[in-house]
C-alpha cells in the first residue's frame, strides 16, 4: 500500500509494519472467501498464524507473550490488517480488547490462565456487552449473577457476540447488586466466563456482513463461575468497562484506516479505465473525490494517532476518552464514505464481485455501528469537552467575548 504515512511512526513502528505487511501477504484470498460464504464460523488459521508469529496483543509484557509495545504500534499492525474488513480485523483485535481487562484487572493467576494462551492463538476469547433489550444502555444490563459460597450462578442472556460460536474464553457483565433502587452503574461486575462452564449458543446470526466470525446470541442458565474468576472486586464493573471502551474503540478505528485499499484500487482502476477517449481519472468527477477521501483518509489517520498516543499517555483521563471517541466517529464514517466513493468510481462492475467493493461495504457498515454507535461517541466527546470545559480554569484563558466592539452592552446578554 502507498496511501500511507510514516509521520507519527518511529524506527520500530516501521519495522513492525513490515512485518505485518508479510503477514497480510500470506493470508490466502481463499480464506475471506469461504469466510463472506459463511462457509466456516471462524478463521482459526488466521489467528493461530498471528499468535505463532507474535503479532497479538503486542503491548503486554513480554512475559505473558506480548511485545511490550504501545497503542502507536497496536493501530500501525491494525490498520494493515484492517484491508481485510472488519472480520479479520475483529479476529485479530480480540487479544487486545479482553486481554486489557485480563491485564490490568486481573490477577497473576488469571494473566497466566488466560493471557498467554491468548496470545499464543491458541484460545479464542470474546466479549459480551450487548443483551437483547439493551444495546447502547450498557449499564441496564439485565443478566445476573448470585453468590454461594465460592460459586457466581450468572443467568441472562448477551447477544451479537463476534467469535462467540468459537470462543474459549467470555468477558461477561452481570449485576451482582440485586437491589433495583441501586443505578446499574453501581451494581455491575465483570466476571471471566469459560464456555466449558455452561455457555450455550442459543442463536447464530445472518449478517449482511462481517461473515464468518460465528457471531451469535448466548444463553446463561446458573452457569457456575468460580469465584476467582471475578475481575477486581463486586460491583467495580464500571470501572472495568470504561477501561475497555478504549481498545473496543481505538481498535475500531485503526481497522478502518485500512479501508485506504479500497481508495487505491480506485485509483488503479481510475488509470487503465477509458471513457470519452481518455483515462476517467482525467476527470473532476473522479479526481475530485479522490483528492477528498485521500483528505479524509490522512484526517483520520492523525486523529487515530494522535488519540493512540493519547493513550499511552494517560489510559482514564478524559482527554484520552473524548479523542478515542473522536477517531473512532470520524474514522469509521470516513473509511464508510472513502469505499462508497471508491464504488461510484468503479461504477456498476463495483457493484458486483468481481471486486471486493461490495463485501467492504457491507463490512464497513458495521463499523459505525459496534463499540459505541456513532451517535453515541457524540455524545461523549461534547460530554468530555464540556468537563473540561467547565471544571478548567478559564482565567488562564482569554476571554473573546471582550473582543467584541459592542461587547460592553452586557444588559443586551440575556440567557434567562
Amino acid at each position: 500500500m502507498v496511501l500511507e504515512n510514516d509521520i507519527f511512526l518511529d524506527e520500530v513502528h516501521i519495522k513492525l509494519r513490515d512485518e505485518v505487511k508479510e503477514f497480510v501477504k500470506w493470508v490466502d484470498p481463499k480464506l475471506l472467501k469461504a469466510m463472506d460464504a459463511e462457509q466456516i464460523d471462524y478463521p482459526h488459521e488466521f489467528y493461530r498464524e498471528a499468535g505463532r508469529r507474535n503479532l497479538l496483543g503486542l503491548r503486554f509484557p513480554k512475559k505473558y507473550g506480548g511485545r511490550e509495545l504501545d497503542w502507536v504500534a497496536e493501530c500501525v499492525a491494525l490498520e494493515e490488517i484492517g484491508i481485510f474488513g472488519c472480520g479479520l480485523g475483529c479476529s485479530w483485535s480480540m487479544p487486545t480488547i479482553v486481554g486489557e481487562a485480563i491485564n490490568t484487572f486481573g490477577t497473576e493467576e488469571h494473566k497466566k490462565k488466560y493471557l498467554v494462551p491468548i496470545l499464543k492463538g491458541e484460545m479464542v476469547a470474546a466479549e459480551g456487552l450487548t443483551e437483547p433489550r439493551g444495546g447502547s444502555d450498557f449499564f441496564g444490563t439485565n443478566t445476573i449473577a448470585k453468590k454461594d459460597g465460592g460459586v457466581y450462578y450468572l443467568t441472562g442472556e448477551k447477544r451479537f457476540i463476534a467469535g462467540a460460536k468459537a470462543a474459549d474464553l467470555f468477558l461477561l457483565y452481570a449485576r451482582t447488586n440485586p437491589d433495583p433502587k441501586v443505578p446499574g452503574h453501581k451494581a455491575l461486575s465483570a466476571f471471566l466466563v469459560e464456555k466449558k462452564m455452561g455457555v450455550e449458543i442459543a442463536e447464530t446470526y445472518g449478517l449482511l456482513g462481517f461473515r464468518g466470525m460465528g457471531t451469535a446470541r448466548i444463553q446463561l442458565n446458573e452457569v457456575e463461575v468460580p469465584a476467582e474468576n471475578l475481575l477486581l472486586g463486586e460491583n467495580r464493573g464500571r470501572e472495568i468497562f470504561n477501561r475497555m471502551m478504549l481498545p473496543e474503540r481505538l481498535t475500531s478505528a485503526a481497522g478502518s484506516l485500512g479501508m485506504r485499499a479500497a481508495l487505491e484500487l480506485a485509483m488503479k482502476y481510475a488509470s487503465m479505465r477509458k471513457a470519452f477517449g481518455a483515462p476517467i481519472r482525467m476527470f473532476q468527477g473522479v479526481n475530485f473525490k479522490i483528492a477528498d477521501c485521500l483528505t479524509k483518509l490522512d484526517a483520520a489517520r492523525a486523529l487515530v494517532y494522535t488519540a493512540a498516543k493519547q493513550a499511552d499517555r494517560d489510559p482514564d483521563s478524559y482527554e484520552t476518552r473524548r479523542l478515542v471517541s473522536e477517531a473512532k466517529l470520524f474514522a469509521t464514517q470516513t473509511g464508510w464514505e472513502v469505499i462508497n466513493d471508491a464504488m461510484q468510481i468503479l461504477g456498476g462492475i463495483g457493484y458486483t464481485q468481481v471486486y471486493p467493493l461490495e463485501r467492504a461495504l457491507r463490512d464497513a457498515r458495521l463499523a459505525i455501528i459496534w463499540t459505541g454507535s456513532s451517535e453515541i461517541m457524540q455524545l461523549i466527546i461534547q460530554h468530555e469537552a464540556y468537563r473540561k470545559l467547565m471544571g478548567g480554569k478559564l482565567e488562564k484563558e482569554r476571554d473573546i467575548e471582550l473582543d467584541a466592539i459592542e461587547a460592553h452592552k452586557v444588559a443586551e446578554k440575556v440567557y434567562e
